[in-house]
């Protein structure tokens, strides 16, 4: 059941990200990142309420100073410089730069957690940061879909980076997705500041229907994600997972003709081989696109 529950997460994954590149190419990608973090939170925070059957006392347990910490990083500042990301580079180039995630997280505990860095650990982040840089060597011309390849990559990069710092504080603070709605206001607070509720005010019917779509991805992801992870290990749903950028970019070809350098499918097999070999260690939260 386990595995079925991981591939089904996987296949959502490897769908998400193409499916997103259309999206956020059409709405503004903080707009889009604020109205669909605010959504999920809304319903992540209903199924906390839930589990507590909606007493005080449940909330009062809440660690709402590291939540809202987790909300602002995570959940707003890395969601949206992800998908401003998206919106300039290919979806293939996004899908496996985002499985650099373990190379941060794993610098990021053992800096600020003290967690033990095997040697497995140190070979396999060592192979996938070498497959980054291949990627982002690999350059691709702009094209109407991927605009600026370059700045997208490192949008993309950074906004992985700060999951890693996300990853790190919530493991400390043993807190998960509810925090995305802390994400959402505080996004909404910048497109107040950008002048940009008129966009929100002038969403399509089209656009609406988007980002209920991509919203209810993300959330299929988080629940077959953390209900797979009840039946069997994560290091196994962590293997079973790489099945995504493959996915990705083959969806990405498919659908947009995304190119794909020489240098890029070696980094991209490169990072595939680094993420098998780091799935096997213990691992803390995995953050959704």
């Amino acid at each position: 059941m386990g595995t079925v529950l991981a591939f089904i997460t996987a296949i959502i994954s490897g769908f998400a990200i193409p499916v997103n590149k259309i999206f956020v190419v059409d709405i503004d990608p903080i707009v889009f990142t604020a109205v669909r973090a605010i959504i999920i939170g809304v319903i992540f925070f209903f199924l906390a309420g839930m589990q507590c059957r909606f007493k005080l006392s449940g909330f009062k347990k809440t660690k709402w100073s590291w939540l809202l910490l987790i909300g602002i990083i995570g959940g707003g500042i890395a969601f949206a410089l992800y998908f401003s990301g998206l919106a300039l580079t290919t979806s293939g180039r996004a899908a496996f730069l985002h499985k650099t995630l373990p190379v941060y997280v794993a610098v990021f505990a053992y800096l600020f957690l003290k967690e033990k860095v095997t040697k497995r650990q140190n070979i396999a982040l060592l192979l996938m940061l070498i497959g980054t840089f291949s990627i982002l060597a690999g350059g691709v011309n702009p094209a109407q879909l991927w605009t600026d390849p370059s700045t997208g990559d490192l949008l993309v990069l950074v906004g992985t980076i700060l999951w890693g710092v996300e990853s790190t504080i919530a493991k400390k603070a043993m807190l998960k997705e509810e925090s995305k709605f802390f994400g959402g206001v505080f996004l909404f607070g910048i497109v107040l500041l950008m002048g940009n509720l008129d966009v929100i005010m002038s969403l399509s019917a089209q656009q609406v229907t988007n980002l209920l779509v991509s919203t209810t991805f993300l959330f299929g992801y988080v629940l077959f994600w953390y209900a797979s992870l009840k039946y069997i290990n994560v290091s196994k749903a962590a293997v079973i997972l790489l099945f995504a950028p493959v996915i990705s970019l083959s969806l990405g070809a498919l659908w947009y003709g995304e190119p794909v350098s020489m240098l890029q499918g070696i980094g991209s097999f490169i990072i595939l081989i680094g993420a098998y070999l780091v799935s096997g260690v213990k691992s803390g939260f995995s953050s959704g696109v």
